[in-house]
Formats: structure tokens, sequence, C-alpha cells
């Protein structure tokens, strides 16, 4: 007998055709995710609402911000203000309020320009409102006494500053009280002939009465009407102006 060897014969592998149908891909079916216009998913969109309000022009945004500001600088004074809580007051991030205002102090230099020159704008407004100087002082304590009684007692950043002492912002009040008074001033010596140096004296008295009376008023806590409050204080100043012309 022999041994028969067996040649094991290894043939190629056979192409297979696949079918069009064979050869589609496997998918996998997800839950559909809800999306909205910007193509985040509404769990998205709802946290990006909750970290930053929705974009607004310079100028509207810097209103909000300084409006915020306000809030927070009556409430604590300057320095109890903090600029987290202004930005949380406005809904906004830190960075987006120290793009508009770099520091706590800008900010509030921003705030009382803002309210120094609309009250200058009223008070000036009052006094051009007409020729008659009788009506000018009345129109001039009467505008006075509402700006003090204005609900978002802007007066208070105006003239309870506990920053008083910084020399921006008693250089801003210094320009705001030279202002109206020189106006008053003006209108004084035209009228009486005085020398313009006693003319712009009586004229920083007239201003300084009307600022204290109002603010004292405010403290009546509406025990008193403003209009009969700002009356007594126009009556006891044209009784004392209007004699200079008769005297001069």
């Amino acid at each position: 007998m022999y041994a028969r060897r067996c040649r094991q014969v290894i043939l190629p592998p056979r192409k297979v055709e696949l079918t069009a149908k064979e050869r589609r891909p496997i998918v996998v079916h997800q839950a559909p995710v809800e999306r909205g216009h910007t193509g985040k998913s509404s769990a998205a969109q709802a946290r990006s609402g909750t970290q930053r309000s929705a974009r607004l022009p310079r100028d509207e945004r810097r209103a909000q911000l300084l409006a915020a500001a306000q809030e927070v600088f009556v409430a604590n004074g300057y320095h109890g203000a903090a600029m987290d809580e202004i930005a949380e007051t406005a809904h906004v991030s830190k960075p987006v309020l120290y793009q508009h205002f770099p520091s706590k102090r800008e900010l509030y230099l921003a705030l009382l320009d803002s309210h120094l020159s609309a009250l200058t704008e009223l008070l000036l407004g009052a006094l051009n409102s007409t020729t008659d100087n009788d009506e000018r002082v009345q129109a001039v304590m009467r505008a006075y006494f509402h700006f003090i009684a204005n609900d978002d007692q802007a007066h208070r950043l105006v003239f309870e500053s506990d920053l008083v002492n910084d020399h921006d912002v008693s250089a801003r009040l210094e320009t705001f009280n030279k202002t109206f008074a020189d106006a008053i001033a003006k209108v004084i010596a035209e009228d009486t002939k005085l020398p313009l140096l006693e003319a712009q004296l009586l004229g920083r008295g007239l201003s300084g009465m009307a600022q204290v009376s109002a603010r004292y008023w405010l403290e009546t806590d509406g025990n008193l009407d403003i209009d009969v409050a700002s009356d007594l204080i126009y009556r006891l100043a044209w009784r004392g102006i209007s004699r200079f012309p008769k005297e001069s």
C-alpha cells in the first residue's frame, strides 16, 4: 500500500454581487430633537436665555444699564453698590456691562451727567418760558420741586451723593450750579442794572433757596401739596427780588 497524499486546493473567494436593496446602509433611528429657528435644541435655547438677555442696539442697552445702575446706587449708595448686582439687575452678564462702562465710577459719572443735563434743561426751559419775571420765578420753583418729587429719585444721585468729595463729581455739580445761577443773574442784571457780581450772588441765593426748600419739602412725605409748597417759595423769592428794580 502506499500513502495517498491529498493535495489541498485553495480556491479564490467568490465575488458576490449584492442587489441594490442589499446595499442600502443600515439606519439607526433616534428620538427626534426639537429645534428652534436658530438650530439649537430647546434645552440649549432655555439655557442661553437664562444666561443673557436679547441683543439690543447700543443706545438701548446703555439706557437699560443706566436704569439698573440708578436702582442699585439709590438703594445702596455709591460705595455699597457692586457691579455684580448692577449686571444682575439689568439681566446681563458682567462682560456686557464692562463693554459699556469699564468701571463703577465711570458708570456713576455717566448717570450723574445724564441727570444734571436733564435738570439744567428743565430749569433753563422754565426760566426762558416767559419774559414776565414774576412768572419766571414761579416756573423755576415749580420745575425744581417737580424734579425733586420724581419717583426715579434722581435727586438723590445729584444732591445726596456719597461721592461728593470726588473731584470729578464736585466739578460737575459746580458746573451745574454755576450754569443755572448765571442764567438767573443775567435776567436780574438786565432788569435791575445791578453789577454782575451782585446779580450772580442773588442768582446763587435763589438757586439755593429752590434746592434746599424742595429737598426739605420731600421730607414732609406728601403732607404738604407740591403746588402749595412751590408757590410758597415762589412768593418768598419774588417779594424779595421784585423790589430791586424799584430801589435801584
